[in-house]
């Protein structure tokens, strides 16, 4: 059995790598913080100072950090993965990054005989949680179908798109419509409620039809709790959101309701909420429509 290496145990990394212990893999781990370790250590994974040690221990390594600068350094860096790795090393990036940096960082690691793949995951904490994300994969095909076991351990599902930087244009085309369906569910469901109809039956009646939305489903729970605590936080979508900007203007494509979404979620972050889920954008229209959304009795 392949031994697999995990360079970032944050909400979503902590998870994989959980995962591929319950799955049975050998497991060596890196995190900033090294507390965030300690759990998976006492499963039987050994906690590694570095990324280089990680891929000195390592078949596969699995990186999960924040965002483009952050994988630069634990592939490239001082202490990188580089650094330590054996010729046939393969690194499986799911940091949601731009397609240029994964396609910039594939062909240089591959001077020295290391492969790296982009592979992106739709879901956030729940999915991850639960191995149910899927993953967007860009690079070469034999890597992919030699990685696929391990990406099963941690998803439901996982497909090849193509060429290093495919799994990066997905991600983000991904995220650009999970933000907009965000703030349509957000805006109906603040007519619905202020107009006076239930905003849990209202769902109810939108998952009847063509409306019907995931992002719905997941965050009217949390609204209707106050539960702002992150499955995916709105710093990390706005910083994804930036990404988006940058690769929009690269290849020349008309998004103006993506533009008008970006702005918003924006005013969201200057609130301050920026480590809170997503959805306490609501918090904005509530202060906007003088209305709060509430579970009716």
């Amino acid at each position: 059995m392949k031994k697999i290496g995990v360079v970032g145990l944050g909400i979503m990394g902590f998870s994989m790598a959980d995962n591929l212990l319950k799955a049975g893999y050998p497991l060596c781990v890196h995190n900033r913080n090294p507390a965030r370790a300690k759990e998976l250590v006492e499963r039987g994974a050994v906690a590694c100072a570095t990324p280089a040690e990680v891929a000195a221990c390592a078949d596969v390594v699995v990186v999960m950090v924040k965002a483009d600068q952050d994988v630069e350094e634990v592939v490239m860096g001082e202490h990188g993965l580089v650094k330590g790795a054996r010729p046939g090393l393969v690194i499986l990036n799911s940091t949601t990054i731009l397609p240029s940096t994964s396609r910039r960082l594939a062909a240089a690691v591959a001077e020295q005989g290391i492969d790296m793949l982009d592979c992106p995951v739709t879901g956030s904490a729940p999915q991850a949680r639960d191995a149910k994300l899927a993953f967007m994969v860009g690079g070469r095909k034999e890597s992919f179908e030699l990685c696929k076991p391990i990406l099963l351990a941690m998803g439901k599902a996982a497909y090849y798109l193509g060429e290093s930087g495919t799994g990066s244009y997905a991600k983000l085309a991904n995220n650009t419509m999970y933000a907009i369906n965000l703030l349509s569910f957000v805006e109906a469901v603040s007519i619905a409620s202020k107009g006076g109809i239930d905003p849990e039956l209202f769902i109810e009646i939108v998952g009847q039809g063509g409306a019907k939305s995931a992002v719905s489903e997941a965050k009217l729970p949390k609204i209707l709790d106050r539960d702002f605590s992150p499955a995916f936080s709105l710093a990390m979508m706005n910083k994804d959101l930036g990404l988006v900007s940058t690769l929009t203007g690269e290849l020349g494509v008309a998004t103006p309701v993506f533009a008008a979404v970006k702005a918003v979620l924006g005013q969201a972050l200057e609130q301050g909420w920026g480590d809170e889920d997503l959805s306490s954008v609501v918090k904005l229209y509530e202060a906007w429509d003088n209305h709060v959304i509430r579970k009716q009795e």
